[in-house]
């Protein structure tokens, strides 16, 4: 447990939470929406600092980021507690954890731990570690604390920092992160706000997050998991690809297929669906990748489509890449190597 950021002192020992758009009032011995920050004594604490729910090295391109350092494998470290409620959530069993406390399945570590780790990991030959940490799993961003401080330390040895997040933060506190932070996997859930107080929340922070992720010069690439019965549909997801092309048509974008869930029954996501929507959204943006089923993984150039990177499952080959240009007609390639 450790002091917390972000938060102001309201009457009667009440402290109103900043860190995200719920700005939630907390009264004494009551916690926050996401349950990882709590009012002790008319004081707001993390619950989760240095709480580890899981830990291992992963390839680059699970995260998924398919454009930062790919077939190379990083450090991934995830907490517990998160600040939405999808019913459908893949990981609820560690975003959910304080709704249910009971079981232990956590460990404790520090940011020098985290360190350590990634320092002294035997180097893979097939697979190398460029040197970087991505907080994932759970929501790093209601792990704000934990996050500053690693990343603080990542930084300071050159290391890289990864986020894997809902984008669901206030602007001050993310303005605070984002010079620590050198690539980022957004999800953008909805385009909706009817669909996104589903998931307790709303659109527009999100998309606001977005927009200050790529303008502090961070690497993004954004995930929307299709589901059945809650986004399945061509004009909402076609809103999403329009908004991203507007943006940048050069934003990788995964359409990442659902299965049931947590509280969410519905059956899995119809591939032949994701297969149109990203037929559709190849008309708008030059990188669209389908993620949780079989299908073509590859990215090619957007001007004579010769394969930039090949991929088999998480093993990536860069084919079609020299001097940062596409070998086939000398196009930039939008990755970073």
């Amino acid at each position: 447990m450790k002091s917390a950021c972000c938060f102001t002192k309201e009457e009667g020992k009440k402290v109103r939470c900043n860190l995200c758009p719920h700005n939630c009032l907390i009264s004494e011995e009551k916690s926050g929406i996401c349950g990882a920050r709590k009012n002790i004594g008319g004081l707001l604490y993390s619950l989760n600092y240095g709480v580890i729910s899981g830990l291992s090295f992963d390839p680059i391109e699970k995260k998924p980021l398919y454009h930062y350092y790919p077939s190379s494998e990083i450090l991934s470290i995830g907490t517990i507690g998160c600040n939405l409620h999808c019913p459908f959530c893949q990981n609820y069993h560690i975003s959910r954890y304080f709704d249910n406390p009971d079981k232990d399945i956590t460990q404790s570590s520090t940011p020098k731990d985290i360190l350590s780790i990634l320092e002294n990991r035997p180097r893979i030959l097939s697979r190398p570690l460029f040197g970087g940490a991505a907080y994932t799993y759970s929501e790093p961003l209601v792990w704000i604390e934990f996050v500053k401080e690693t990343a603080i330390l990542m930084k300071e040895k050159g290391y890289k920092n990864i986020l894997v997040t809902n984008g669901y933060i206030n602007k001050s506190p993310l303005a605070e992160l984002l010079p620590l932070i050198d690539a980022a996997n957004i999800d953008l859930k909805a385009f909706t706000d009817s669909n996104y107080r589903k998931l307790g929340g709303t659109l527009q922070p999100v998309l606001d997050s977005i927009i200050d992720f790529k303008n502090a010069g961070v690497h993004i690439e954004l995930t929307t998991l299709v589901v059945t019965g809650f986004n399945d549909n061509l004009e909402e997801l076609m809103g999403i690809i329009k908004w991203i092309s507007d943006v940048d048509k050069s934003i990788p974008f995964h359409l990442s297929r659902y299965f049931p869930q947590y509280h969410y029954t519905e059956k899995a996501t119809d591939i032949r669906f994701i297969e149109e929507v990203k037929r559709s959204a190849g008309e708008y943006l030059d990188y669209v990748y389908t993620g949780n089923m079989e299908g073509d993984s590859n990215s090619y150039c957007p001007s004579c489509k010769t394969i930039l990177v090949e991929r088999k499952g998480y093993m990536t080959s860069i084919t079609g890449i020299s001097g940062g240009k596409c070998s086939g007609c000398g196009r930039k390639a939008d990755f970073k190597l």
